[in-house]
């Protein structure tokens, strides 16, 4: 949000959509692949510590474009705003089809978007929020009228299936939100942080060197102390944004976190005393997709008619980097 004269601009939601693959994977039929190679957990194990009941894996030929390029179609449909008149397209995403070009470049081609510029951002589960503050910056500042952010995800080619501590949580998926200049409602406030002193809590230490892989090319991660953090930072970036919007955080309609594990969004209300049911919750559904859960969760409650005009609706990102961030937005 920010003042030109005497109007108030502020940066609207007024598109969502989603993609998720066709595979769906059950916690029994997971554990039943684990226990062939040796591996035991089982369906209690699972939701007890997570939550997550199911998860949504892409097939070898889908790729991290191609959900992405679906979810945005949506997405502009629902906007009524043409693929042509979007100024700038912003990917966000850990799995991204290639080193260069960027996947937003290809997305970009793909919808044939040719106004657009177009680039990656990489915040890892936070990154959806980064994406979302980044867009209020260009829309705010006249850079761009309308935005196209993407939070799309192949988690599954990058988590080791022998290791169940990460295995069980991740999933595939894309979601997207087309934003645009508005006088009346959007985002009231917003704040990205982070803190890399701490990023190897949660990591992909990977990388190319010389045509060899160096490090681990899977996500690894220190469960509690992500779990710790996670909800120390949620709980003050929450209060921050409401704060600085003159918001009272029992007046926030609808509460999206990240979907990562519903133990870290049940103390994260008990933090907030926040009622359970003011919490949109897809977990269970989608697992952790990362970047894209955020924008996958907001199309299932607008979809199914909990998100409403009118509502305040407070958005939450944390992951590797470690980072975090919110946005509060008048939908």
């Amino acid at each position: 949000m920010q003042t030109l004269g005497s109007f108030m601009i502020y940066t609207r939601i007024v598109g969502s959509g989603s993609f998720l693959p066709t595979t769906v994977v059950s916690n029994n039929s997971l554990a039943k692949d684990l226990l062939s190679r040796g591996i035991h957990t089982s369906d209690d194990w699972i939701v007890q510590r997570t939550g997550i009941k199911q998860r949504y894996l892409a097939k070898d030929d889908i790729n991290t474009s191609y959900m992405a390029v679906e979810s945005a179609k949506m997405a502009l449909t629902d906007s009524g705003i043409n693929a042509s008149d979007i100024d700038l397209i912003i990917v966000a995403t850990s799995t991204p089809d290639c080193i260069f070009p960027s996947t937003a470049c290809i997305v970009q081609s793909k919808l044939n978007a040719n106004r657009a510029a177009a680039f990656d951002l990489q915040a890892a589960c936070s990154g959806f929020v980064y994406a979302l503050s980044t867009a209020e910056s260009f829309i705010c500042s006249k850079k761009a009228k309308n935005v196209l952010i993407i939070g799309s995800e192949k988690f599954s080619r990058i988590l080791d299936w022998n290791d169940r501590s990460t295995c069980v949580l991740f999933g595939d998926g894309a979601g997207a939100f087309v934003l645009t200049a508005s006088y009346d409602c959007g985002i009231l406030s917003s704040c990205i942080s982070s803190d890399g002193s701490i990023s190897d809590i949660l990591s992909v230490s990977g990388h190319f060197e010389k045509g060899e892989i160096k490090g681990s090319p899977f996500v690894k991660m220190d469960g509690q102390s992500v779990f710790k953090n996670a909800v120390k930072v949620l709980e003050e970036s929450a209060r921050a944004v409401c704060n600085k919007a003159c918001v009272d955080i029992s007046n926030v309609n609808w509460f999206i976190p990240h979907q990562a594990n519903i133990r870290i969004i049940k103390m994260l209300g008990r933090r907030l005393n926040v009622s359970d049911d003011k919490f949109i919750i897809t977990v269970d559904k989608h697992a952790n997709t990362s970047a894209a859960s955020i924008p996958l969760a907001f199309n299932v409650a607008r979809l199914d008619g909990r998100i409403k005009n009118g509502d305040l609706v407070l958005i939450q990102g944390v992951g590797g980097g470690f980072t975090w961030g919110s946005s509060l937005v008048r939908i």
